[in-house]
């Protein structure tokens, strides 16, 4: 292990009250947050689409590669021809592919095979897995938990567009090859996500629902 390799840990303990603190506000910050599919047009500046991306890019992935790609639109005909393409999958998901278990857990949400939000939103990001990347010795290479990685990234992504006070959606069109074919991107990219981001329309709506309790999601073994 070459020592010239790393650096120092930047960190600072912090006092508990404050650790205490950051968490509660962090926590009802975060509570707030929740997917709607109705979003203004109203443009918002790519700047704030590359911080967000940014932020993303700092979430840890096996062996340090960061197997992702995000490809963020804004072309209105890209938008239309992405929005098209997804809309011909879900109809035929809808409509043939979907199973009885799956369809019963959707109907409270109300979603449909229209995707109004891939075109209402001023941004289209669509999350590409790498499952390979180019070598040292220029021949490609496999990555590692390039999914448990890019799961994370778009975890941190989503974080940083509600901190901003921005709001998205995960939209899981399926299959999703179409998504490669639009954007042109290589055969070992893989689209895991699209994520519409933008302002809500005034009148946005949401599901009326409940998170699970901490005692439905967590066990402590003390």
């Amino acid at each position: 292990m070459a020592e010239e390799s790393f650096i120092q840990l930047a960190w600072n303990e912090l006092p508990s009250s404050e650790m205490e603190e950051r968490a509660a506000e962090l926590f009802e910050s975060m509570d707030c947050r929740r997917t709607t599919r109705h979003f203004s047009t109203k443009p918002v500046p790519k700047s704030l689409i590359e911080a967000a991306i940014k932020c993303g890019s700092t979430a840890p992935s096996g062996a340090h590669l960061q197997p992702w790609t995000f490809v963020a639109v804004s072309n209105p005909e890209v938008k239309a021809k992405m929005r098209a393409a997804a809309e011909e999958e879900e109809r035929k998901t809808y409509s043939e592919r979907m199973p009885d278990s799956w369809r019963e857990v959707l109907e409270p949400l109300g979603t449909d095979a229209v995707k109004e939000h891939m075109t209402d939103a001023p941004w289209l990001i669509v999350l590409f897995r790498q499952s390979r990347r180019l070598r040292k010795n220029g021949e490609m290479g496999p990555t590692y938990y390039s999914t448990e990685s890019c799961g994370i990234a778009a975890g941190m992504f989503i974080h940083a567009i509600h901190n901003m006070g921005l709001v998205t959606l995960t939209h899981t069109p399926s299959p999703m090859g179409f998504l490669r074919d639009i954007l042109e991107r290589p055969e070992h990219e893989h689209a895991m996500l699209v994520m519409p981001v933008g302002y809500p329309a005034d009148n946005a709506m949401v599901p009326k629902l409940e998170r699970k309790s901490l005692e439905e999601v967590a066990i402590f073994l003390e």
